[in-house]
């Protein structure tokens, strides 16, 4: 089931970790303040995130620094907002859209503390992938804090489906996550990616590496009736690989199979509502992002909490 593909070179890539970056038991922050800009997908509005150090025990929180207050909205189950094609979040009348990619980065380097403040409804998008967001924690660099980060073990299996869709969680030694496509469309077709967490995260298969990278994507016939209904405003060429019925209209892919390992991305984005990925084997086959807070919301009552590792 597994698929297996040698990386391209990304042009502009620039994440160079320093220090030691392995998976800790104890919880994490950043050692400084870093800012990134850039456009929103679905919005087209230009915003400005700033990623926070925080104390242990904070989570992950965004704060919308240009509403009156500057209102919180934690990056939790409670907070998810039903939408189309993205996870948004909302507290009150503060919301925040498209956080999938910035929360994937966060999770799969191990970080657990961080104040997110955006200056807009949506998180930009930058290239379509997590690799900007990786690239940031990287100059923010990481600080491990003196409390012990708590780690969600699977009691038993756990499946939501949609019809031929589904999410499945299996109990495991280890966090395991195998994600499954099928498309019409020839160029895209049926794909598989698994992939297993490992130590350092900036390994030949670590999360920077073999997941990060992979771009959002879309098929051309969709554009014209996705921007009609209000979607991908700031959606282009240059954040998203979309894919025609003669092949991708602007390659190359930086993975043979990269859509499958960008639906890993959003996944792990979306599993990070629960503040730490659960040691499970998690298979999604045609999935979505409703699917996988679907999933989330029903591993709740079968994770059973203690302190460790990924």
């Amino acid at each position: 089931m597994a698929q297996t593909s040698t990386a391209q070179p990304i042009p502009g890539a620039t994440a160079s970790p320093q220090g030691d970056w392995s998976y800790t038991q104890a919880q994490t922050t950043l050692m400084r303040a870093v800012k990134r800009e850039g456009i929103g997908l679905h919005s087209g509005v230009t915003t400005t995130v700033i990623l926070h150090p925080a104390e242990p025990g904070h989570g992950r929180c965004f704060v919308r620094s240009d509403l009156p207050g500057q209102p919180t909205v934690p990056a939790s189950l409670a907070a998810v907002n039903p939408t189309m094609l993205s996870t948004e979040l909302r507290q009150g009348e503060a919301a925040v859209r498209t956080v999938e990619h910035l929360l994937a980065a966060l999770v799969g380097l191990g970080i657990d503390n961080v104040r997110i403040e955006i200056t807009g409804p949506e998180v930009p998008l930058l290239d379509g992938s997590a690799l900007g967001w990786v690239e940031a924690l990287c100059q923010a660099g990481r600080q491990v804090q003196a409390e012990l980060r708590p780690i969600a073990h699977l009691s038993q299996p756990v499946t939501v489906t949609h019809g031929d869709a589904f999410v499945a969680a299996f109990p495991a030694p280890a966090l395991r996550l195998t994600y499954g496509i099928d498309f019409e469309v020839a160029a895209i077709g049926n794909q598989w990616f698994s992939w297993t967490s490992e130590a350092d995260p900036f390994g030949p298969e670590g999360f920077a590496t073999a997941v990060a990278p992979a771009r959002t994507f879309g098929l051309a016939h969709q554009v014209d009736q996705l921007r009609a209904s209000g979607l991908i405003q700031g959606g282009s060429l240059d954040n998203a690989l979309v894919c025609g019925d003669e092949g991708w209209l602007n390659p190359p892919l930086r993975f043979e199979n990269e859509p499958a390992r960008h639906k890993m991305l959003d996944l792990m984005g979306d599993l990070s509502l629960l503040g730490s990925l659960p040691i499970a084997h998690i298979v999604a086959y045609k999935a979505s992002h409703r699917l996988h807070g679907e999933l989330a919301a029903a591993l709740l009552p079968a994770l059973v909490y203690g302190e460790g590792t990924l």
